[in-house]
């Protein structure tokens, strides 16, 4: 017995050792943690119950007979996060480049489907050069497996990527179909093609971090959330983050213990809102002033900040944030804000989060690079993602709600469940200049003023949207918290169903 209990260790040993000592330290002198290392930090101290780490890859050409690893390049099992079930796979640069072999997927595959049996969250940590090319189709067959886990997976079990390395080619699809993705600064990158075939086929020189860095993927493109300096600190935030997701799509939001009163009075939300329309304010003061503790968890902050979406509490429960940031473009909406938000406010609603909506919006940016890249069509994704939601949805409107973007964000006529607005809200077609100088064409300058005050006096306030029943009420903005903790306690067993479809078709 005492043998075979040494052959078990020795093997272990020999696994968790992954690539070798020189290729570790080589992984150390990027500032990148090893697979297993990640793992210790992401995961409560002993927690980690790894599945799979046997097992070695079937390929017998180039000479591949003679390289096996155990493991082979990827670490796979389950382990819990503040007592929370998750599956986790952390690829291992160390062997083989942390490329994906038929079996290196297998072994993904298999925690997957434990996740969707079980409904816990997957976090895939990804570090790979992308398709063992000894292997060929059947490493492409590999990730295919893995692809068609993501897209059952969606909207079962939260879905979280850190790219932590490299990811190309296929690799990229993988991540791109989870639900949020956070990178490294400096040492991840994520793109189709790399620099050098970019040079060949399009003649353009660029850098891998400029192709498709942490930078260029939480400013430009939006395919990534948020960048962070290092490892350790990528994995701690998400530690925090998965903190705020459900297990999976019926398990109901996680709830925390929280010293915070519900019915908490903010006074200095009384004077947020500046004397002048055109003066910008921050609108993460409110937010932070409404959730419990001021703990949000922004999502995308780098990209399209003219709107705010994140996660926050109320009475220790989830609740996802959508909110027009006055400081960025005035809170207009316009291509990217839309597609932002519409895609968060989908994934509230596929895991039951509540959306809460702060409005201070002056309209759509017009212009024809939006009108001729789809904002119409863009425009309406945020429209169709609010109509669709049958979660708990709670607006205020803080100061302007202007033409149709009066409507997409999460209007009483979109199924709003509670609409409140602030006595210094401004519901209207338009502002009141531009409306007077359409029904007064031709008026002087004096009485063109002159109409723009009457206007004001008239539609610049809640009441008018109030007396028809689209406000349920104006609220002191100091009560703002209270009221939207009494409005979710009233909305906890709130049933609602959309027609039956197979699934919808929302203008992509």
């Amino acid at each position: 017995m005492s043998s075979t209990i040494a052959e078990l260790e020795s093997r272990r040993a020999a696994a968790k050792l992954g690539g070798g000592e020189k290729r570790i330290a080589a992984q150390h002198a990027k500032g990148k943690l090893t697979a297993r290392e990640r793992l210790d930090v992401l995961l409560d101290a002993g927690s980690f119950e790894e599945l799979d780490i046997y097992v070695e890859h079937n390929c017998t050409d180039f000479g591949m007979a003679d390289q096996r690893y155990p493991g082979d390049g990827v670490v796979t099992g389950s382990g819990t996060i503040n007592g929370r079930l998750v599956f986790v796979f952390s690829q291992d640069f160390t062997v083989f480049g942390g490329s994906l072999s038929e079996r290196h997927a297998q072994k993904i595959c298999k925690v997957m489907d434990m996740a969707m049996r079980v409904g816990a969250p997957v976090i895939g940590l990804n570090d790979s050069g992308g398709a063992r090319i000894q292997e060929g189709v059947a490493s492409l067959g590999g990730y295919a497996e893995v692809f068609q886990r993501n897209a059952l997976a969606s909207g079962v079990v939260p879905q979280l990527s850190l790219i932590m390395g490299p990811c190309a080619g296929g690799a990229v699809y993988s991540p791109a179909m989870t639900d949020f993705i956070f990178m490294v600064k400096d040492s991840s990158y994520m793109f189709v093609t790399g620099p050098d075939v970019v040079k060949t086929v399009t003649n353009e020189v660029v850098t891998q971090e400029e192709l498709g860095g942490a930078i260029t993927h939480t400013t430009r493109t939006s395919v990534a959330d948020v960048a962070y300096e290092n490892d350790i600190e990528a994995l701690l935030a998400a530690r925090d983050f998965i903190d705020f997701l459900p297990a999976n799509n019926r398990a109901g939001v996680p709830e925390r213990p929280t010293s915070d009163p519900w019915d908490r009075i903010e006074d200095s939300l009384d004077t947020l809102i500046p004397p002048s329309a055109n003066q910008p304010y921050d609108m993460h003061e409110l937010i932070r002033k409404t959730v419990d503790e001021g703990d949000f968890f922004e999502v995308q902050p780098a990209h399209a900040a003219n709107i705010i979406t994140g996660f926050g509490r109320i009475e220790g429960r989830t609740v996802g944030i959508v909110a027009n940031q006055p400081m960025v473009l005035a809170g207009v909406l316009d291509i990217n804000s839309s597609k932002k938000a519409a895609r968060f406010v989908r994934f509230c609603d596929a895991f039951e989060i509540p959306i809460i909506t702060f409005v201070d919006v002056p309209g759509f940016l017009p212009g024809t690079a939006q009108e001729h890249n789809g904002i119409i069509k863009h425009g309406a994704k945020l429209l169709f993602a609010y109509a669709e939601a049958t979660v708990p949805k709670i607006t205020v409107i803080t100061r302007k709600a202007y033409g149709g973007a009066y409507d997409v964000m999460a209007s009483k006529h979109l199924r709003g469940d509670l609409n409140y607005a602030w006595p210094t809200a401004e519901i209207a077609v338009m502002g009141a200049k531009g409306a007077v100088e359409i029904i007064f064409r031709g008026l002087s300058a004096d009485e063109i003023v002159e109409k723009t005050k009457e206007y004001e006096d008239r539609f610049a306030n809640p009441f008018v949207a109030a007396s028809r029943g689209y406000i349920d009420e104006v609220i002191y903005p100091h009560s703002t918290r209270r009221r939207i903790a009494l409005g979710l306690r009233k909305l906890r067993n709130k049933s609602l169903e959309n027609p039956w479809k197979k699934h919808d078709n929302i203008p992509l």
